[in-house]
C-alpha cells in the first residue's frame, strides 16, 4: 500500500463519527490488515461490567470495512452486505482490540475476518470472532468517507 492511501484512510477514519464517539485509535494499516483500539467508556458496557455486544459489533463493521479498502485504489469503498459474529467470551477489560484481516479480495466481493480482544493488565483474551462480506463499490464524490 503506498503512503497516499494509507494517510487517506487515516484521515478517513478520524472523520467517522462512530470512530470520534467511541474515541477510538487506528493502530495498524497495512495492505489487507486494519487494526482498532478503544478504552472501555461508561456507554459502551452492560451492567455486569463487560463491554456491550453492539460495541463489539460496531467494532467489527468498522474494521473490516477499512481492511477491505486498504487493498484497494483511492476511487473505491465498501458496503457491508453479510456480517457474522461469535461472541466467545464476557469481553472484560480496560479496552478492546478489532483486528481486521482481508481473507479473499475480489473484484466486487471481499470476506474479512475481523477478532476481537479485551485487554485486561496488558493480557489479550479473545472475545469475538466475525466473519465479514463487503461489497466494493466506487467513490463517487471524492468528499464522501472510504467506510
Amino acid at each position: 500500500m503506498d503512503t497516499n492511501r494509507k494517510k487517506q484512510l487515516q484521515q478517513s477514519f478520524e472523520r467517522s463519527e462512530i470512530m470520534k464517539l467511541f474515541r477510538a485509535e487506528a493502530n495498524i494499516i497495512s495492505e489487507g490488515h486494519f487494526e482498532i483500539t478503544v478504552s472501555k467508556q461508561p456507554f459502551m458496557m452492560r451492567p455486569a461490567g463487560m463491554f456491550n455486544g453492539s460495541t463489539i459489533a460496531a467494532l467489527v463493521d468498522v474494521s473490516s470495512g477499512y481492511a477491505a479498502a486498504s487493498t484497494t485504489l483511492s476511487d473505491s469503498y465498501f458496503t457491508t452486505v453479510e456480517l457474522k459474529i461469535n461472541y466467545l467470551n464476557p469481553a472484560m477489560g480496560e479496552r478492546l482490540i478489532a483486528k481486521a484481516q482481508v481473507i479473499k479480495n475480489g473484484k466486487r466481493l471481499s470476506v474479512v475476518r475481523s477478532d476481537v480482544f479485551a485487554v485486561q493488565d496488558n493480557e489479550e483474551a479473545l472475545v469475538a470472532t466475525s466473519l465479514v462480506t463487503l461489497m466494493q463499490l466506487q467513490n463517487k464524490n471524492s468528499e464522501t468517507q472510504i467506510d
